[in-house]
């Protein structure tokens, strides 16, 4: 994984993933962010209104972030506390919040690896997976909370090419029941995966995760 970190450092270019010409704002999902836990967000309709009237001042600018955190939104959807065990709260990639139908364009040339509709309450919703290769390393980059649209015509080996519209933020509930949003994240193995891959994890598989899973935030470089 660091050697993948350094191609993506040294790489000239990424295409924007977004490219609605908003400002950004970095949001906390954190117990740092003390509004949470008063708040109950279970209702999508209600966590929508808290992202983007209060947080993205009336849906000015563009949400990011993400990597890392470990969010306590969470514990209101049963999806990531099924494991009474091993309840999952760590995030593994990044968040851009935006208006669903918003186009999303690969950051560089792909192939389409697996898509699915992951259809439960709190899961990615429509997915899709692009497999690409840097200086001959192989790698990963995953898309979720899309719209069902988005995965009509996709087959996998389709080319995608740097810069090409290749699908577009969903709308709650078909985007797994979420405020409209991106989840980006990069994944450098992604063994017998198709069209999904945990997105958050358990604390105590942490680093076993974010070593498979580099900070997205490379590619994107996204300044906030």
């Amino acid at each position: 994984m660091p050697e993948l970190a350094r191609l993506f450092r040294e790489h000239p270019y990424f295409a924007p993933v977004v490219q609605n010409g908003k400002p950004y704002r970095r949001l906390d999902f954190t117990a740092r962010n003390s509004e949470l836990l008063a708040r109950d967000l279970s209702e999508t309709s209600d966590f929508t209104d808290y992202v983007f009237n209060e947080l993205l001042s009336g849906n000015s600018c563009n949400g990011v972030g993400g990597y890392g955190e470990d969010r306590v939104i969470y514990r209101q959807r049963k999806h990531f506390t099924a494991d009474a065990e091993k309840p999952r709260s760590i995030h593994l990639g990044i968040d851009i919040w935006t208006d669903a139908g918003t186009p999303l364009h690969a950051p560089l040339d792909g192939t389409v690896h697996s898509f699915a509709f992951n259809n439960h309450y709190g899961d990615y919703g429509p997915t899709i997976i692009l497999a690409h290769e840097l200086a001959g390393t192989r790698f990963f980059t995953l898309y979720g909370h899309l719209s069902l649209s988005s995965l009509e015509g996709l087959e996998a080996g389709k080319v995608i090419k740097s810069g090409e519209r290749f699908a577009e933020i969903g709308p709650y509930p078909e985007n797994g029941h979420w405020p409209p949003h991106l989840h980006f994240q990069v994944i450098s193995d992604i063994g017998n995966h198709h069209g999904d891959f945990p997105g958050v994890c358990h604390t105590e598989d942490r680093d076993y995760y974010l070593g498979l899973c580099p900070d997205p935030g490379l590619i994107l470089r996204i300044a906030y």
